[in-house]
């Protein structure tokens, strides 16, 4: 018998897109064993929520089989400089498709696979979207002066990219493998980029629907780095033969107007659920500063420091690369120090950091709620317990678990601490008839923190290792899907104690070349599971007009300019290996 009800009829609250035909997306827990009903914010315990309480479903099924196609991803085509790779400002053009890879590490395919398959289950992972406020006074923009892509010239236009990433989701007509309904998405940290409110409120207009305006500050002007008249940042409206015009980029008249004025997102229309990372918890996603109230008054006030010597720049990176001042007792006082240099800018509340707290409570707005489902994963009982963890149904075979690997001791590297550990264990013992999937924003190889957290400094911290090795002991783990490295990269992990599965790191989509991915679950009827990976684009043209300064046509722009950004990685996109693949894995 199915452990998912349908969700027809079940009272209140239910969006009717969220009522399908096929499996639902049940709450589990919310990090204390707890889940939410759609319809009202009463707690349920554990062992009620895997029978009745349903969260949020897939999109209804198609009338025929979709499987397989390509359109709309990576295996059709792929933005691609024209031309050759020389120096200068390189325009993006159509690509040829990555083909996909079939994977052998941890288990042999076997022949015929393709025709006994049936899916278990269908999603987008979403990671590092970095919504930034361009204009937010705590920006370190002034490190350029010692490292060229600390500041990147397409900055001022995550909200318009974001935007198109969300259209192409919507436009994907079902798993491109299988043809199942994609049942959810999930972002995997990094939502925002300076714990800012203002990218906050962005970040989830950009989900769930709503009209936005990328403005903070003065409403009639833009006022930062991009209309200083400092030659180290693109000054694209100006005269100024800035560093990067001379690299080739262009000068576009009107560009930082067209930049902050107000664009519209549809919101996805399939459920979504959010995992925290170090940007969204730490303010510049390094420092444990939320009890300064100078850098707080810094963050609302009306000066901002916009350039410091390279000495000065190279100094203060230092520090944050080798977690010399995690608490940001340093930045204050470097701040503190470079005050009469700081320039006047409009005041502006919106740009106060969040706390934790007002993190979960923003997702549980109504406001926000979308297609569902209410709160995106998190609940009341997260907001009591100071927790940014918990666990879901995917279908009727598989659940998912989001986890909170971010430390609050400050860096932006990650752990988890004791109780979460302890947690992560039961539910997959509670659910050992399930197949898991891992959702996180650190990698395995990037949790190394083990600073405490302020709020349990009697509990210890558990590194990526750790994580592995607990996960492994648990045979129908299948996945751990991530991102924070801005790097698609896929491992596979046998561990000691018999267990196997595969890391999924997905690239970001602030640096080129701006990807989220669909991943499908299938069971080969062979004594082996097949995840296969596809990567997708947004939906902005390939080809970029730089006379169309529409929202559409800044799209586009910014995924060019992510490109040219002087300093960017070439390597992020990954090899073949780690792009479109089919995964096999023995059924554990």
């Amino acid at each position: 018998m199915s452990r998912t009800r349908s969700v027809a009829g079940s009272g209140r609250g239910i969006h009717r897109r969220s009522v399908l035909a096929a499996t639902g997306a049940v709450a589990l827990s919310g990090g204390v064993g707890y889940a939410l009903r759609p319809s009202d914010s009463q707690a349920a315990t554990v062992k009620e929520s895997t029978d009745a309480a349903v969260a949020a479903s897939s999109r209804r099924a198609p009338a025929a089989p979709l499987a397989p196609y390509t359109k709309g991803t990576t295996l059709a085509s792929v933005a691609a400089p024209r031309g050759s790779s020389g120096s200068g400002y390189r325009r993006l053009n159509d690509g040829p498709g990555w083909q996909r890879v079939v994977r052998s590490d941890l288990a042999a395919p076997k022949p015929g696979r393709a025709g006994r398959r049936t899916p278990l289950a269908a999603f987008v992972q979403l990671t590092d979207l970095h919504i930034i406020d361009a204009q937010h006074p705590l920006r370190l923009e002034y490190l350029r002066s010692a490292d060229i892509h600390a500041w990147r010239p397409h900055e001022a236009l995550t909200v318009q990219g974001a935007i198109a990433l969300v259209e192409r989701i919507n436009a994907l007509r079902g798993a491109p493998v299988t043809g199942a309904p994609l049942h959810f998405a999930m972002t995997t940290g990094d939502n925002t980029d300076n714990n800012a409110k203002s990218e906050l409120d962005w970040f989830l207009k950009i989900m769930s629907g709503g009209r936005i305006t990328p403005n903070t500050g003065d409403p009639r002007r833009y006022e930062g780095v991009q209309n200083s008249g400092l030659k180290q940042y693109w000054q694209p409206d100006a005269a100024v033969r800035d560093g990067d015009k001379q690299a080739g980029f262009p000068h576009l008249d009107g560009f930082l107007k067209a930049a902050i004025r107000e664009v519209r997102s549809p919101g996805l229309n399939l459920p979504w659920y959010s995992t925290v990372g170090n940007h969204d918890s730490l303010p510049m996603g390094c420092y444990a500063s939320h009890g300064d109230s100078y850098l707080t008054e810094l963050a609302v006030g009306g000066k901002k420091l916009m350039d410091v010597s390279a000495a000065e720049a190279q100094r203060l990176q230092a520090q944050i690369k080798k977690a010399r001042d995690p608490q940001g007792v340093r930045y204050h006082d470097f701040l503190t120090s470079q005050a009469r240099r700081m320039r006047s800018v409009t005041p502006d509340e919106r740009r106060a950091p969040f706390t934790p707290a007002e993190y979960l409570q923003a997702h549980l707005d109504p406001a926000h709620r979308g297609v569902g489902p209410a709160g995106h994963g998190y609940s009341s009982a997260n907001l009591d317990a100071g927790t940014q963890y918990y666990a879901f149904r995917i279908s009727d075979d598989v659940i998912g678990i989001s986890l909170d690997t971010t430390d609050s001791g400050g860096h932006y590297e990650g752990s988890i601490g004791t109780a979460q550990l302890k947690w992560l264990d039961k539910t997959l013992r509670d659910n050992k008839d399930s197949y898991a999937v891992i959702f996180s924003h650190h990698t395995s190889k990037t949790m190394t923190n083990l600073r405490r957290d302020p709020a349990r400094p009697a509990e210890r911290r558990h590194d990526g290792q750790e994580v592995l090795a607990l996960l492994g002991s648990h045979p129908r783990v299948l996945a751990w899907v991530n991102g924070h490295i801005h790097k698609n990269v896929i491992t596979p992990h046998a561990l000691a104690s018999g267990g196997s599965f595969w890391e999924v790191s997905t690239a970001s989509h602030v640096d080129f070349p701006q990807l989220a991915r669909v991943i499908e679950l299938t069971d080969n009827k062979d004594g082996t599971i097949s995840l296969f990976t596809t990567l997708v684009e947004s939906s902005a043209p390939h080809r970029t007009d730089f006379s169309d300064l529409s929202q559409t046509g800044l799209a586009a722009l910014y995924r060019e300019l992510s490109l040219n950004a002087p300093g960017a990685s070439t390597t992020l996109g990954g090899d073949p290996k780690d792009r479109n693949t089919e995964l096999v894995l023995k059924k554990g």
